[in-house]
């Protein structure tokens, strides 16, 4: 990872506590001009999807084909082998019967046995009126809890608008609202689906929906790292 090394502990511990954080430094700037740069190749990856064709919002974004790019393999699994605690006291606490293994490469081993085999971390790009609609990231029946955006972009200067949002819903309460404008090379964790709420009679179930505002100007690229495969 570069720039700075995280702050794990404290980054986790706001994740528990708010269903999100914010990890600065995972990228250089020399690490985000070459996965820009990579957008064009393509032959790196699988797929490419129109945001506008399928009214998920307003701009593209391209699925990597195996094998990723080391940049990429690398993130993924550092991310998940820091992450897998955190997600199997979550399945504890909303009551599920599910484990997540200790490394990404035995877990990608589950999804590929259920037929989940084709890889997830994509480059999205966005330009001027670009957005994302709030959704959620669930490719079959295996699923990991958290993923990952890093803004490849500089804020302000290559783009405007475009902020990351987030909503919260528990049964029977007004959705929660988060907005944050990560710089280029941080990461933003948060909820691929759902997260515990600790309430007074145990954890309560809250729904996570994420998404991107409108670009005000110019273009932003992002990487978006997801751990569980498609089916």
């Amino acid at each position: 990872m570069g720039g700075r090394q995280p702050q794990w502990s404290d980054a986790l511990r706001a994740l528990d506590e708010q269903g999100w954080c914010r990890l600065p430094g995972i990228l250089d700037a020399r690490q985000c001009g070459q996965l820009i740069e990579l957008y064009r190749d393509d032959s790196r990856f699988r797929k490419t999807i129109s945001m506008d064709h399928h009214r998920y919002g307003s701009g593209e974004y391209r699925y990597f084909s195996y094998p990723l790019p080391r940049l990429v393999a690398g993130l993924r699994g550092r991310f998940y082998r820091r992450l897998v605690p955190l997600a199997n006291e979550w399945m504890r606490q909303l009551g599920k019967n599910a484990h997540y293994p200790d490394t990404l490469t035995e877990y990608l081993g589950i999804c590929h046995a259920a037929g989940q085999q084709r890889p997830t971390p994509l480059l999205l790009r966005y330009g001027e009126g670009g957005y994302n609609c709030l959704h959620q990231d669930r490719y079959g029946a295996r699923s990991f809890p958290f993923q990952v955006v890093i803004p490849l972009s500089r804020k302000g200067v290559d783009y405007q608008g475009g902020e990351f949002v987030f909503t919260e819903h528990v049964a029977r309460m007004q959705s929660r609202v988060s907005v944050h404008a990560p710089e280029r090379g941080e990461a933003v964790v948060f909820p691929n689906a759902e997260r515990p709420v600790e309430g007074a009679r145990g954890y309560r179930r809250a729904m996570i929906k994420h998404g991107a505002g409108t670009i005000t100007r110019g273009e932003r690229y992002a990487l978006g790292l997801i751990f569980h495969d498609s089916e």
